[in-house]
């Protein structure tokens, strides 16, 4: 095991990793920038440094600081938890070289992995299924309208090192590619430093649904089921849940075993996420996988009785998993809301500021991560997220119910939340129904504005009388 791990990282999922390094022993370090000094990671490690100004370029996303606090604080091994660094290949290799454990895969599997079109190649060749259409990077508007024309409108241009939306453009037909060509391709130039653009069949009304799986050094290639995160607005996830309503143990079972085919054909190493898509015939496509702990993590621990932390250390540290296939098995179900500092009522604006009163639900079957506390200070530099609030139930149903109690526990004065929000979406019969997809809130917020414009365009009308 190692003897001091550095979290490259911050707010809640530094928290997290923090616990899961007591319980194995392990000393922690904190980094933090100018504008963290206040925060709760920094309090519960057992050292800390400061890393640089608010600016997450100066400070969380600079590997030279990060690897100079490790060296002044003796650590051996760094956790990069998600976002900034967590799937820098760079970074990695900075790691090793100074002699130190990056806790993920090698940095050649980030690389592999973080370049979809690479990653689609090697699912492939590993039989794992993929969206009709792709046939490799696109050099130019040319190729990609002959490519849409041969398996037919409406088609999906992907950036081969996108994520969060960027750099992806629906089009439903030829004008649409045209257009659309040259924006998605400047935008990922721009997000991320390379335009290369990819073309495949567009999945019209699917369900997002991702498997969560760990490999150790010996070969040994464990999933740990599904979670459906279709909940989502302009491609940020909002609520995820485990099981899936959709799967069928079917389903479940083929998905679980083409995700641990496609990890033991590279000999993945740690924790990672393989994402599909489930189209309305129930066939599933591989979409990307990420080399990382994954923010909705906590619903798989909750369904399977897992730290998935802990388990991630001590795989990368060279020890055996812990579990093998035939241990791992769904209990209930868990939904986790991400609770974020922004307004719903002005296109989800982001509202950074103190919080002035903070209450979290308790109860049995109810677990709050975050790093906030009444009179924490949320910045302006980084996501907005305040909190993330799991439950878990014996049942789906219950867990519906068990979630809407506890958001109207939930107390959050000082910024706007999306607390009522998540409530609505728990309350939506067709959610509760299981009956939606990856477009399931954008219907929600289009039928709200066409419920105002119809509002306004109809006043109510008033009756004078003469006295």
């Amino acid at each position: 095991m190692f003897k001091k791990i550095l979290i490259a990282n911050r707010g809640e999922i530094a928290l997290r990793i923090i616990r899961a390094c007591r319980e194995l022993g392990v000393p922690t370090v904190a980094v933090y920038s100018e504008a963290d000094r206040e925060s709760l990671h920094v309090r519960f490690a057992d050292e800390a440094v400061c890393i640089g100004p608010p600016q997450s370029n100066l400070s969380y996303l600079d590997p030279r600081r990060i690897i100079s606090a490790a060296e002044v604080t003796n650590a051996d091994a760094i956790h990069p938890g998600y976002g900034f660094l967590a799937e820098n290949a760079e970074f990695a290799e900075m790691c090793a070289d100074c002699d130190m454990t990056f806790i993920g895969p090698a940095p050649a599997m980030i690389r592999q992995m973080g370049d979809k079109a690479e990653a689609k190649d090697r699912m492939r060749k590993a039989g794992v299924p993929i969206v009709p259409g792709y046939d490799g990077i696109l050099s130019g508007p040319d190729e990609a309208l002959a490519l849409a024309k041969k398996i037919g409108f409406p088609v999906m241009l992907k950036a081969s090192a996108g994520g969060g939306g960027r750099g992806m453009r629906l089009c439903f037909s030829e004008d649409d590619l045209v257009g659309n060509y040259h924006a998605a391709k400047s935008e990922a130039e721009a997000c991320f430093n390379n335009g290369a653009m990819y073309l495949e069949k567009a999945i019209i009304g699917p369900h997002h649904v991702e498997v969560q799986l760990m490999g150790d050094k010996f070969g040994n290639v464990v999933h740990f089921g599904e979670r459906d995160c279709s909940i989502q607005r302009r491609h940020q996830k909002l609520l995820e849940e485990s099981p899936s309503p959709l799967l069928t143990d079917d389903l479940r079972g083929r998905m679980g075993q083409a995700a641990v085919l496609g990890a033991q054909s590279v000999n993945y190493l740690g924790a990672g996420t393989v994402e599909f898509l489930v189209d309305q015939e129930m066939n599933f496509y591989f979409m990307e996988m990420n080399t990382r702990i994954q923010v909705e993590h906590p619903v798989t621990e909750e369904v399977t009785g897992i730290d998935l932390v802990k388990e991630q250390i001590r795989v990368v540290a060279g020890e055996k998993m812990s579990v093998t296939q035939a241990d791992v098995s769904l209990s209930g179900h868990s939904i986790e809301c991400r609770i974020n500092a922004e307004d719903p009522n002005k296109d989800f604006r982001p509202g950074p500021g103190k919080i002035t009163s903070f209450h979290v639900p308790g109860g049995f079957g109810v677990r709050v991560d975050t790093a906030a506390y009444a009179g924490y200070v949320i910045p302006p530099y980084y996501d907005s997220m305040i909190a993330k609030l799991i439950v878990r139930a014996d049942t789906r149903k219950e867990a519906i119910v068990k979630m809407i109690h506890a958001l109207d526990e939930f107390v959050i004065e000082g910024v706007p939340t999306t607390i009522d929000f998540q409530r609505r979406i728990l309350g939506e019969k067709d959610f509760v129904a299981g009956k939606f997809d990856t477009s399931f809130v954008e219907r929600m917020l289009e039928a709200d504005e066409k419920s105002s414009t119809k509002s306004v365009a109809s006043p109510d009308k008033t009756t004078a009388t003469k006295s």
